[in-house]
This record gives C-alpha cells, sequence and structure tokens, in this order.
C-alpha cells in the first residue's frame, strides 16, 4: 500500500508542473476575441511583445500581454481586460479610462497621467503619476483615495 502511494505521489509530482506550464507567444490569434478587440481598438498601430498565458491546473487563468512600448495588459480566462500598466514615463490610454473617472481626474487632478488601472467586478482602482491612488465604483464614481 505504501509503494502505491508513493508511486502515485511521485506521478503527480511528475504530472501536474507539466500541465500548469506556462505559455509564450507573439500571436494575437491565440487570444479570446474581447481581448484582441481591446488591443486593436486601444493600441492602434503598437505590436505586441509577446504573450504569457498562465494555467493553473491545466486551464488558461489569465493571459498578459506585453507592447513594444513596455505596457502591459492582464486579461481574464475570457479575454475581459482585468490590469493596464504604463511603463516608464507613458500612460495608459485614454481608451481605457471610463469617461466619468477621466472627468473626476481632469477636474481633481489635471495634469496628472494616469500609469495603471486594475477593474474587477467592484469596480476600478486608478493608479497615477503623482503616486496616489483613488478608488471609484463601476459606474466610475469616486469613493475614496486608496493607501
Amino acid at each position: 500500500m505504501k509503494r502505491l502511494l508513493s508511486t502515485l505521489l511521485l506521478t503527480a509530482a511528475m504530472v501536474i508542473p507539466a500541465v500548469a506550464k506556462d505559455i509564450y507567444s507573439h500571436d494575437l490569434s491565440i487570444l479570446p476575441t474581447p481581448a484582441r478587440t481591446a488591443i486593436e481598438s486601444h493600441f492602434k498601430g503598437k505590436d505586441v511583445s509577446h504573450i504569457k498565458i498562465e494555467k493553473d491546473f491545466g486551464r488558461v487563468s489569465e493571459y498578459e500581454v506585453t507592447m513594444i512600448d513596455g505596457c502591459e495588459i492582464s486579461f481574464d480566462s475570457k479575454g475581459n481586460w482585468k490590469n493596464v500598466e504604463s511603463s516608464g514615463r507613458g500612460q495608459v490610454p485614454a481608451s481605457f479610462i471610463p469617461k466619468a473617472i477621466a472627468a473626476h481626474l481632469a477636474k481633481a487632478h489635471p495634469g496628472v497621467r494616469v500609469v495603471g488601472i486594475d477593474h474587477d467586478r467592484k469596480g476600478y482602482e486608478v493608479e497615477l503619476s503623482s503616486g496616489q491612488e483613488l478608488k471609484y465604483d463601476n459606474q466610475g464614481k469616486f469613493l475614496r483615495y486608496d493607501d
């Protein structure tokens, strides 16, 4: 019995890492349609450096796309964007920022660049070039400053 259990554990230890291996590509066609559409509409004329497909237990858990300019976009397994981070002195494309949030930022933080934006079922978190982080609900209503 101990020998059978040891054999099963050893086999599982060898198989699980092989199934969970991340995949890298340069081909946009491996992305779900919503992710391809987002990249084509928000990053016109910019090329993809690479795409990383993260897998958990053999299933795609996330797509991470890095653009040539260093901007990184994370998508969930269905292709919905979750996070956009600019690189260096860049900024998140304005088309990713909901109009209500953009209006609030223009009023409360004029001239400050958005360097990161996260979106989940609770709302948005926006990171500014000044280092401040702001939380918004799904309708773009300002909630609070975050640490």
